[in-house]
């Protein structure tokens, strides 16, 4: 069914409605009732520090996210530290992200494919998740769909225009990509998947292949320095197969959005672009868990992008399919469905604006300090992670001494600062008479591990005595006295 919108208006219409939509959703319940998890909390503090410092502590920990990071940096200096400010990018990246959506789809599958993929990519509950979150991936899944795009025009090329100014971009924006995660070149054999559906010829594929090589060799520096740092990711648990049931259903929904866009071989469509982004960034980090631990959905998230793409050709299919008996009511199927998605995710939407929808928050156990603490306290964090509470909210923890820090996180170039030896904590532990411990709630708490807080934690056991205990979202504040 064509749309009845005037052509000099209809792509105006098609870019401003996923945008506008998708902002919308993002600025919904944004502060998450003023709640901070412990990854934003990284994100947080690291900006705060000075670029230089910024800089020193990439060479010890967490370069993969330094670009990030100092993205961030410019924008709580001018713009200041607050949630906004912290999520805001994120929520502005997932609507241009859905801008490139629509804007393919209605080139390969029409006006109703463009409009619904774009008005479905902010619905999906996983870019629902972090289209809120104060980390990088949302960004690169909007790298993500403007390299999609870039590919498109240069395969759809009808009026034959000068192309090296794409590729140059093309190649630009998948390093831009991987500056924030390297593990979104995976889109590069996603679109090689997509050379290979269309056929393409000789000269795009040396291009591709020019490009690609391009972006690769600009990030290669990073890939093998931040494999330095890969303790940082020790902690993700083995590959299992309840662990593929979700990328399992998200495929088998690409495939039934790619059936129904029912792609001619050689043609360029919404399922040759679309179900390649889906599907192999998605199996390529299967495979690369088989050799280290590393399948979390967020680093694919970008393969979302191609998602919203076939669900849009499905929508678009649908139209063309109910035009010839009901045409008035065939405009109305594609608001239809989407009014009615959003009632039905109704439950998922609540859940990840509300502050359980995170492992934790920051802020919350700050306050909780502030109000326990007295004059002449100190303060124990167990593991020494949650020391990022105290620098995200340092006015909560003032007049506390923190008795096992032994050189800041600033001074050390590290995100949790270094922690005196057990003995010497020990010793400042036995001359305190009141201590707060700041530490996870009994729900998601594990045994301590490293012998520094084994004997904080004996200290305690041994000397002191609780006084008050206090658990608010996924955090736990304890106050011990001595016994005598």
């Amino acid at each position: 069914m064509r749309c009845h919108i005037p052509a000099a208006r209809r792509g105006l219409f098609l870019c401003l409605i996923p945008f506008l939509w998708t902002l919308a959703f993002g600025l919904w319940g944004l502060s998450r009732q003023d709640s901070v998890w412990r990854d934003e909390a990284a994100t947080w503090q690291v900006a705060g520090r000075p670029a230089g410092e910024i800089w020193r502590m990439l060479g010890n920990v967490d370069a993969v996210h330094g670009l990030y990071y100092l993205l961030m940096h410019g924008l709580f200096e001018v713009f200041g530290a607050s949630t906004t400010t912290l999520r805001l990018p994120s929520v502005l990246a997932i609507a241009a992200a859905a801008v490139c959506v629509a804007v393919i789809g209605r080139r390969l599958a029409g006006f109703w494919a463009g409009l619904g993929g774009g008005l479905a990519l902010g619905l999906l509950p996983a870019v629902q998740f972090y289209l809120q979150e104060g980390r990088p991936y949302a960004l690169v899944a909007a790298g993500a769909g403007l390299s999609a795009l870039l590919l498109v025009s240069l395969l759809d090329d009808r009026p034959r225009r000068r192309a090296w100014p794409r590729w140059t971009a093309y190649a630009a924006v998948v390093l831009v990509c991987a500056l924030l995660n390297w593990l979104s070149l995976l889109a590069l054999p996603a679109h090689a998947a997509t050379l290979w559906w269309v056929r393409a010829g000789r000269g795009v594929w040396l291009r591709w292949a020019a490009s690609g090589s391009a972006a690769v060799a600009g990030a290669l520096p990073l890939v093998l320095f931040s494999r330095g740092q890969s303790d940082q990711v020790s902690w993700i648990p083995p590959l299992t197969w309840h662990m593929l049931i979700g990328p399992g259903i998200l495929l088998a929904i690409g495939v039934l959005g790619a059936w129904a866009d029912r792609p001619d071989r050689s043609r360029l469509s919404a399922a040759a672009v679309g179900l390649p982004l889906l599907a192999v960034p998605q199996l390529g980090l299967v495979g690369l868990s088989l050799v280290q631990p590393l399948f979390l959905d967020r680093y694919v998230l970008f393969g979302m992008v191609g998602l919203a793409l076939l669900i849009g050709a499905a929508l678009g299919a649908a139209v063309r399919a109910c035009a010839p008996r009901f045409p008035k009511a065939s405009a109305l199927l594609v608001p239809g469905l989407v009014g009615v998605s959003v009632l039905a995710l109704l439950p998922v939407e609540l859940g990840k604006r509300a502050p359980a929808s995170r492992v934790d928050d920051v802020l919350a156990v700050a306050g909780e300090v502030a109000r326990l603490k007295r004059d002449g306290d100190a303060v124990l964090f167990v593991p020494a992670a949650r020391r990022d509470t105290a620098l995200v909210s340092p006015r909560a923890f003032t007049g506390l001494t923190d008795l096992a820090l032994a050189e800041s996180p600033v001074a050390s170039a590290t995100l949790k600062g270094e922690e005196a030896q057990p003995a010497r904590i020990r010793q400042a532990l036995l001359e305190q008479r009141r201590v707060l411990l700041v530490t996870d709630s009994a729900k998601v708490a594990k045994a301590p591990s490293a012998e520094r807080d084994k004997a904080k934690a004996a200290v305690l056991r041994e000397r002191f005595a609780v006084v008050e205990d206090r658990q608010v979202r996924g955090r736990r504040v304890t106050v011990y006295e001595r016994r005598d």
